[in-house]
């Protein structure tokens, strides 16, 4: 019953890939909802400097940032929303590149965190998601597992990510780790929601703002009534993968070493 809920919602978001709209370009007056998550490549000024834009075209009532643990955002509650003081507040935050993230940190009037900590990951891993979660999890659809063709998809995908380096019966944890990320994430996201009130905005990596498997299958778990609207940012004109209801794709793509360099060391 449940894994067919599951397919069900793929099956949904499937249909909105095929009628996604493509903007190279936008002025954020055409969002409307309660909840827009901005995706990115996290090392690209330029999904960035839209972010900054979006934040201050829409001006939602609160901002949730995967770069963040709740204690760092609570440190900048009264930081002035300038960004070199941002950078400068932030000099010893988790997060490597979060100087990169001052000019959006200074469009945002409220800050919350949303990071988990690496005990979490790591019990995760091991132990799955749900029991990691807590309570709630069966709200957010943790204890419902995923339908065979979706876990094998996604087993794959955490393979590749990691470069074929690391044994492939390894990545069903790392599935595991990444489904809690994505349901603590919405979970930030509704007590934004709940604190605030809407419209909320999430901040986050293009692999949880997609529709098929990221935050949003979470947030239809918990509260299905909530309008949500996930843009995925693309580089070289080519959009990132995933099911979004938008993809921005004009951004052009930062000088990158070998992703795979680490693991061959």
């Amino acid at each position: 019953m449940r894994q067919t809920t599951f397919k069900t919602f793929c099956a949904a978001a499937a249909l909105v890939a095929s009628a996604a709209f493509v903007h190279a370009a936008t002025d954020w007056t055409d969002f409307a909802g309660d909840v827009l998550i901005i995706g990115e490549f996290h090392d690209n000024p330029q999904h960035h400097a839209e972010q900054a834009k979006a934040i201050r075209n829409v001006r939602p009532k609160a901002v949730v940032f995967e770069m963040l643990t709740p204690s760092e955002a609570a440190e900048l509650a009264d930081v002035p929303r300038d960004p070199v003081e941002m950078a400068a507040a932030t000099t010893d935050f988790h997060w490597s590149n979060i100087a990169d993230y001052a000019d959006v940190l200074a469009a945002s009037d409220v800050i919350v965190g949303a990071a988990l900590s690496r005990d979490d990951m790591r019990a995760a891993f091991a132990d799955g998601a749900a029991k990691v979660f807590g309570a709630d999890a069966a709200d957010y659809g943790l204890t419902q597992p995923l339908d065979p063709d979706t876990q094998a998809a996604r087993t794959l995908h955490q393979f590749d990510a990691h470069c074929a380096a690391m044994p492939l019966d390894m990545m069903d944890g790392m599935v595991e780790a990444q489904r809690l990320r994505d349901a603590a994430f919405a979970r930030a996201v509704i007590d934004a929601l709940d604190t605030y009130g809407s419209p909320v905005m999430l901040i986050t990596g293009n692999g949880h703002a997609r529709a098929d498997w990221g935050v949003p299958v979470y947030l239809a778990h918990a509260q299905p009534a909530l309008s949500v609207t996930t843009v995925g940012q693309g580089e070289r004109q080519e959009p990132p993968e995933g099911v979004f209801s938008w993809t921005l794709n004009g951004a052009s793509s930062p000088a990158r070493g070998d992703p795979c360099a680490a693991f061959s060391q």
